[in-house]
C-alpha cells in the first residue's frame, strides 16, 4: 500500500469510528437524559476514547481497549465513591486523581493511570456542571460511553481487512 493511500485509509478509520462512537453514545446518553449537554459531552468522551484506541494493528487496538476499559472503570468507580459522600471541588479532584493514579500502581496496572486519571476528572467537572445529576449514573455513563468508544474501534479494526488480506495493487 502506497504512503498515501495509507493515510488516506488511516483517516478514513479514524472519521468512521469517530462517527460510530459519537452516535452510539449519543443515543445511549441521550435515553438517560433530555440535557443537550450532558448528551453531547456523553458523545464526545465516547468519541475521545475511540480516537484513543485506534492503533495501527489490530491486536494493538485491541490491548488499548482493555487498557482504556480497565482505567475508566477504575476512575469511574473513585469518582463516583467521592461524590457519593463529597461535593465537586478542584483540590478533591485532585487529590482523587492522585488516590486513583496510586491505586493502579499498586494493582501493578500503571499503564492505565492515565486514563483512569481522565476518567475522573471528566465525571468530576461533570458532575460539578449537572450537580442534579446522579454521581453514580454519572460514572455509569461515562464508564460505558468508554466502552461504545472502544468497541467502535474494534470493530471497525476488525471489519477493516488488513494490508496483507488486501488485494495487490
Amino acid at each position: 500500500m502506497s504512503g498515501q493511500v495509507q493515510n488516506v485509509t488511516i483517516a478514513v478509520q479514524y472519521s468512521l469510528v469517530s462517527l460510530l462512537a459519537y452516535f452510539g453514545a449519543y443515543f445511549l446518553t441521550g435515553s438517560f437524559s433530555e440535557t443537550p449537554f450532558l448528551t453531547t459531552t456523553g458523545a464526545l468522551w465516547s468519541m475521545i476514547s475511540g480516537i484513543v484506541v485506534m492503533q495501527e494493528t489490530r491486536q494493538g487496538t485491541i490491548d488499548t481497549a482493555w487498557l482504556r476499559i480497565l482505567g475508566s472503570l477504575i476512575g469511574a468507580v473513585i469518582s463516583a465513591l467521592y461524590l457519593s459522600f463529597l461535593p465537586f471541588n478542584p483540590f478533591g479532584m485532585a487529590v482523587t486523581i492522585g488516590l486513583t493514579v496510586l491505586i493502579c500502581q499498586e494493582l501493578h496496572v500503571p499503564g492505565h493511570s492515565r486514563l483512569a486519571a481522565l476518567t475522573v476528572g471528566v465525571i468530576m467537572v461533570i458532575s460539578f456542571l449537572n450537580p442534579d445529576l446522579n454521581p453514580v449514573v454519572n460514572a455509569g455513563l461515562r464508564f460505558s460511553e468508554s466502552i461504545i468508544g472502544s468497541g467502535a474501534a474494534i470493530l471497525l479494526i476488525a471489519a477493516w481487512p488488513s494490508p496483507a488480506e488486501s488485494p495487490e495493487e
